[in-house]
């Protein structure tokens, strides 16, 4: 003994053995068995382990705490923002008094419309910037259907010109009067509403910019302007509220669709509960189906696309170019240019490329991962239960996306008006705050006679507005912070559900009764500091990725390449980091089911566990997980296939029954998503069972070695993959 001890020198294997496990435990290791200190020692044999452990104490009892302390916060900062916070600031226009056009209960209840009194004001860059034109405003019944100008018709017509002037005004009054006390607009032109607000009704007559079919207009003070100078204040005016349109269009494509899109959604999920219940009986058919359809379904696209771009050939505009093009708010405008369906091309030959060439080198692992997704369809037909809690996440995650969004906007609505000094001439108090209530009597009025006092945008000085911005950023990461606990929670339960079910010695026998309500229950009394802990970490780099997103963004215009280069590396790390917490994360949720202690020394143990089978984790494991992608992939095609056909109108069959849109992808887009969120709920189910069934079955391969004392608690299918047999106890 002592001079195996002398020549052991240090860095020879048998040295390293000595001091990594004691001298007992290298004499006696197999010759085939590999040190594990490295990665933690293995689970050693326990009699009196059945499953998830019932007697198990609170854990992270600090961060629960802490939890539930940040979320009365949270409902305090929604009581709040409900107090000081009126949406009707976004829904209605507002006039130059702070008043909303057309908000019932009031007198402005039929005045819909808000109407400018000089439009070329809105030319100036300022508007950009505060998204106010400095001129007055009110609202209105109807927009001006005519030409008129106040020094020529307001007595000729004073009944009609009076709509579109302050209360107060009579046919008594002097222009210069009217003028100066802006009581009325200098001209009216022939305007249309446009969300909800008067813009003049331009148009051309041979490539000449006209309104109201006149080329030429009365500004009401004696000059006879182009209608080109309408141009600028009209773009400038409707800057922010094209994307609005835009909105109201989408939304109006909804009212007229969304019945087709709950036709397609619950086909998506009847598609998803069939292809799951298939699996139980025809897995290994149904991989091999999953796989050549969605190659099938890839290839079709891209051979659609091919015969888009041949058809496009020699049309006119069609070689335009995408840069050229430049955003456009009209989305279909790009399926009419051959670029458009080129770039569809290679992205799908691409996708095409990169599967195929997955299912060359992994097709001896294929096989292994239907043998696990076999025994996975087993388990859930055990455990039925399960492939119904995707709704209850769905419903909480529902709730806390709901809670975030209302305070979002009763927060960025608690705003209170702010008037501004607008005025024609040079005045120095020009831009300064004002109060219309006694402007008219102020110094300022008296240093400014041409002066008036409108209302500019929403804001405050008040401690709360002052600190509205921190509202704002903590109203965003506990949205984070609830999100990924409610997603967090649900992997647990299922992971203590299935692990329940791998742990029985006869199955179905020894499973528990109703052990995904067990598992729930389990996971909220003693567990809800862990699903916080590890949500909080998740939170923290998701709130630090949007704030990088955010510094991106104000420094695009920025010339410095370094802070680029450093601002992107620090991206595509916080997104490593965030796929890595996110696994690390899942596997410590599903020892915390298991064994019941804290997140740390979980997530510990269950990265030891998967470093010490890293090659089966990486073979086995993300080919599972590839060929239920693929499962989910396929079902967004297929649905995404029919919308298409469905919403375009290529079906010659179903053209009078599909409804009649604005944007015909938009219900494709939302099928797509929509189905894709309900397959991977389904999948979701599958892939945390798959996941915990693997990480049983790596405790069991440590744990038990197939002896008649230690038999292997894994089922036939994985023994016979692993080539692992359990022994019989001899008859005596």
């Amino acid at each position: 003994m002592l001079l195996w001890l002398r020549r052991s020198e240090p860095g020879s294997r048998l040295f390293w053995y000595i001091s990594a496990f004691g001298p007992e435990r290298s004499f006696n290791m197999p010759e085939n068995e590999e040190p594990y200190r490295k990665h933690g020692d293995p689970r050693k044999y326990d009699p009196s382990f059945k499953g998830p452990i019932h007697n198990r104490g609170c854990t992270d009892i600090i961060c629960c705490i802490l939890f539930i302390i940040a979320v009365l916060g949270y409902i305090a900062v929604g009581i709040l923002a409900w107090s000081q916070g009126d949406p009707r600031k976004v829904i209605y226009p507002t006039d130059s008094r702070g008043q909303f056009c057309g908000q019932a209960g009031t007198p402005l209840e039929n005045k819909r419309l808000l109407f400018y009194f000089n439009i070329m004001k809105c030319a100036s860059p300022m508007v950009l910037l505060s998204f106010q034109c400095p001129t007055t405003q009110m609202c209105v019944e109807k927009c001006p259907d005519r030409f008129m100008t106040l020094a020529k018709d307001y007595y000729k017509d004073f009944e009609y010109y009076k709509n579109f002037c302050k209360e107060g005004v009579t046919n008594k009054m002097s222009i210069p009067e009217i003028l100066s006390a802006r009581l009325c607009p200098a001209m009216l032109t022939p305007s249309k509403p446009f969300t909800r607000r008067c813009f003049p009704a331009l148009g051309s007559i041979g490539g000449v910019i006209t309104v109201g079919n006149r080329t030429t207009f009365d500004d009401g003070r004696g000059n006879v302007r182009n209608a080109k100078d309408l141009v600028d204040g009209v773009t400038n005016a409707t800057v922010v509220m094209e994307a609005r349109q835009v909105v109201m269009k989408i939304f109006e494509d909804y009212t007229q669709s969304w019945y087709w899109i709950l036709i397609g959604l619950v086909i998506a999920m009847v598609l998803s509960l069939l292809f799951i219940i298939l699996m139980r009986f025809l897995g290994g058919i149904m991989v091999w189906i999953i796989i050549v359809a969605v190659i099938v379904v890839i290839g079709y696209g891209i051979f659609h696309c091919y015969m888009e771009y041949a058809h496009l050939k020699g049309e006119p505009g069609a070689n335009v170019t995408l840069k050229e093009l430049g955003f456009q708010t009209d989305f279909t405008v790009y399926l009419h240019v051959r670029q458009t369906w080129l770039a569809f091309m290679i992205i799908l030959a691409i996708v095409e490329v990169i599967i195929i060439l997955l299912l060359i080198f992994l097709r001896k692992r294929i096989l292994i991962a239907i043998a696990l997704i076999k025994e996975a369809s087993r388990a859930i037909a055990h455990v039925m239960s399960s492939l119904f809690y995707p709704m209850f996440t769905f419903i909480l995650l529902a709730i806390v996306i709901a809670y975030w969004a209302v305070t979002a906007v009763f927060l960025s609505t608690s705003n209170e008006p702010i008037y501004k000094v607008v005025n024609e001439s040079a005045c120095e108090h020009s831009g300064l705050t004002c109060d219309p209530a006694n402007y008219s009597t102020s110094d300022m009025k008296k240093q400014c006679p041409d002066s008036g006092c409108l209302f500019a945008f929403y804001g405050g000085e008040t401690v709360y507005h002052k600190y509205l911005i921190g509202l704002q950023f903590y109203n965003v990461f506990l949205f984070f912070w609830c999100a990924n606990f409610v997603t967090a929670l649900g992997q647990m339960t299922l992971a203590g559900a299935f692990a329940s079910y791998y742990w029985a010695f006869i199955k179905p026998d020894d499973v528990p009764t109703l052990p995904v309500f067990a598992s729930l229950g389990r996971s909220l009394r003693y567990h809800t500091g862990t699903l916080a802990f590890g949500s909080l970490i998740l939170s923290i780099i998701q709130i630090i990725r949007v704030l990088l997103e955010y510094l991106d963004h104000k420094l695009k215009g920025a010339q410095n390449k370094f802070a680029k280069f450093l601002l992107c590396c620090l991206k595509c790390c916080f997104w490593c980091l965030e796929k890595f917490v996110k696994f690390l994360n899942r596997n410590a949720y599903i020892m915390v089911a298991i064994y019941g202690k804290n997140f740390c020394t979980s997530a510990r143990d269950a990265f030891f566990l998967l470093m010490r089978n890293v090659i089966r984790v990486a073979v086995v494991d993300k080919v599972t997980d590839f060929l239920l992608f693929l499962g989910k992939l396929l079902i967004v095609g297929l649905v995404g296939v029919f919308a298409f056909f469905f919403f375009s109108g290529r079906v010659k069959a179903l053209e009078n029954t599909a409804p009649h849109l604005h944007y015909y992808w938009v219900p494709i887009l939302t099928l797509v998503i929509g189905s894709y969120l309900i397959a991977h709920g389904f999948f979701s189910v599958y892939a945390m069972c798959v996941d915990t069934l693997f990480l049983c079955f790596l405790e069991d391969l440590e744990r038990n070695d197939g002896s008649a004392e230690r038999p292997y608690l894994m089922p036939d299918s994985l023994r016979k993959i692993l080539n692992k047999k359990n022994k019989t106890k001899p008859a005596e």
